[in-house]
């Protein structure tokens, strides 16, 4: 009984899955991707002009990036722009990240007749830090993932009437496809219709002729149906030869080109091989992910034995990692549609799976706690704010900690209780690095309204590691004229001083920049720095948190006269 998983822990656990993805949905430091920032941008500048196509941008080569849906679904949340806030873009995407739980939920407890089963499979795959990291911020990931994962939900949750319809299904799935092309990219038609045809393949009892015969046609419906709805952009769009060059041949066709020596030994050894696209899909269950090998390892062991839907399952798993072999950019992130699938077989095999993948993940989740601790700790008693503000955590803070670490230290002592407890501490895992940083949206990371006011409609200059970063700084510094210079400049304090009228610069923890006589500080606050060196992180794993983790950042006004825009690189942009 040492895999039981009750229905009060169900429930508990779902509460719990609940509050992790809603908890800090509006925090700048959420796990996420970079492409949130272009995407952010994309939607700004579009409403601007006001009409929902052409897409608008100040990136050169970054418009039509992606397909209009994940936009027009940026510029409804927003109200236009009218309501500009990371929880007014992201809250879309949480829907559809619960939607996907829900329905494949529906899916696994169908065919397999236990509501514990179809609660646990959502509750894996809500666990896994890939669904955590891409199904909350601004992305085109979550409704790619639903969109995609629906048809094959709906074959497992209907069977045979599914696979015997003539017309409505293909129909369906042709339309759930052509959603998820016109939210990512046409290219996901082939692993679709590929696991589709497959799906029929083995439905047919592995006949060629009678899958050709009667299902052959459903795959095309389905196909034609969704490259169509996806070819509604072409028709839409003002400016058609603009996505057949940078989204058809520059975001698609490109990453088939050889990355470095040639096609071949890229697909073998290097950071596209097919070995790190294998890794990085397995790595997308987090702190799971040896609980994921161990179910795939059972799953080699009784392949005489598996049921029609793990082996459907594992299909869909097949089909997406084959196509995305093909293409010289590979990555872990293609395969997200599949993860669900993943969480089905993981939910499936629960009760058999042996515990070490369990102890792993406990241990990893503690391992993660322990280092938050130290670093809350740290910041805590270091002393290093105090000419600044005091860095105070409420006792909530406290508390999740200490209770976080010793229901994963249960977990990790008590055998029958370890599947259970490993599955909340993945949530409780998210939780504890989110209220670790909620000092930083709080005053201690903002700028006060007396700074805002102040630079109001003026030129401020300010450090971009990533293209589209003065976004982020929009949610700052409202009503700014932004400007990106180089992140990596931003601690030369007298050279930035010399070349901007107002700018950011960035002092280490408890030191002030030393400025001219006629510079000014209107403004300051704390910033989390985002890449660190090889010797900045051995610095910081021997105690040097405040040093190199986090830097003050002071807004200056200097008697520079600003310089001319036109002949200035804007390394947002």
């Amino acid at each position: 009984m040492r895999g039981l998983f009750s229905y009060r822990s169900a429930l508990l656990i779902l509460l719990l899955g609940v509050f992790t993805y809603l908890y800090g949905l509006d925090s700048r430091f959420a796990p996420k991707n970079g492409d949130e920032y272009p995407y952010m941008h994309i939607v700004r500048m579009t409403a601007q002009v006001g009409n929902w196509l052409p897409l608008q941008s100040e990136m050169d080569g970054i418009k039509n990036t992606k397909p209009p849906l994940i936009f027009w679904q940026g510029l409804a949340s927003s109200h236009w722009a009218g309501q500009w806030s990371l929880a007014s873009l992201r809250w879309p995407s949480v829907l559809y990240t619960g939607l996907t739980a829900f329905f494949l939920f529906l899916a696994v407890r169908r065919f397999s007749g236990k509501t514990q089963t179809g609660l646990l499979a959502a509750l894996v795959w809500l666990s896994f830090f890939a669904t955590y990291r891409y199904g909350r911020p601004f992305l085109a990931d979550p409704p790619e993932v639903f969109w995609i994962s629906l048809p094959f939900m709906a074959l497992l949750y209907w069977g045979k009437g599914a696979f015997e319809s003539k017309l409505f299904f293909p129909l369906l799935a042709g339309s759930c496809f052509g959603l998820a092309l016109f939210a990512k990219s046409f290219a996901y038609i082939a692993p679709a219709t590929f696991a589709l045809g497959l799906y029929y393949w083995r439905w047919r009892q592995w006949s060629i002729p009678k899958t050709l015969t009667h299902d052959l046609y459903k795959v095309c419906i389905a196909g034609l149906l969704a490259l169509a709805v996806f070819a509604l952009w072409f028709a839409l769009d003002p400016n058609p030869e603009a996505i057949w060059k940078e989204f058809v041949l520059g975001e698609n066709a490109g990453k088939f080109a050889a990355r470095n020596a040639n096609y071949v030994l890229d697909l073998l050894r290097g950071g596209d091989s097919i070995w790190l696209l294998l890794l990085t899909t397995l790595a997308n269950a987090g702190l799971f992910t040896f609980v994921l090998i161990s179910t795939l390892w059972q799953c080699w062991r009784e392949r005489r034995f598996l049921n029609l839907e793990e082996i459907l399952l594992l299909l869909l798993i097949v089909a997406f990692l084959i196509v995305f072999t093909l293409p010289s950019q590979r990555s872990g992130r293609y395969l997200l549609p599949v993860m669900p699938a993943f969480a089905a077989l993981i939910a499936l095999h629960w009760e058999r799976l042996p515990l070490w993948g369990f102890r792993i993940a406990l241990l990893l989740q503690m391992l993660a706690l322990s280092l938050l601790l130290w670093i809350g700790i740290n910041l805590q008693f270091s002393g290093l704010m105090e000419d600044l503000f005091t860095w105070t955590y409420s006792y909530c803070h406290w508390i999740l900690m200490a209770g976080s670490l010793v229901i994963v230290l249960v977990g990790l002592l008590r055998r029958n209780h370890s599947k259970t407890l490993a599955l909340a501490g993945c949530f409780l895992t998210y939780c504890a690095l989110t209220s670790s940083l909620t000092p930083l949206e709080a005053k201690l990371g903002r700028y006060s309204v007396e700074t805002i006011t102040q630079v109001q409609g003026k030129d401020v200059w300010i450090p971009c590691d990533y293209r589209a970063k003065d976004e982020e700084y929009r949610l700052l510094l409202p009503g700014a004229k932004l400007h990106g210079y180089l992140a990596k400049d931003a601690a030369e304090v007298s050279k930035l001083t010399s070349s901007y009228p107002i700018v950011a610069v960035h002092a280490p923890l408890g030191a002030k920049p030393e400025l001219c006589d006629s510079c000014q500080i209107v403004g300051q606050r704390m910033e989390m720095r985002a890449r660190h060196s090889d010797e900045e992180i051995k610095q910081m794993l021997q105690g040097h948190i405040g040093k190199y983790l986090f830097v003050n950042e002071y807004l200056v006004v200097t008697p520079v006269i600003a310089p001319d825009l036109s002949n200035v690189k804007d390394v947002c942009r």
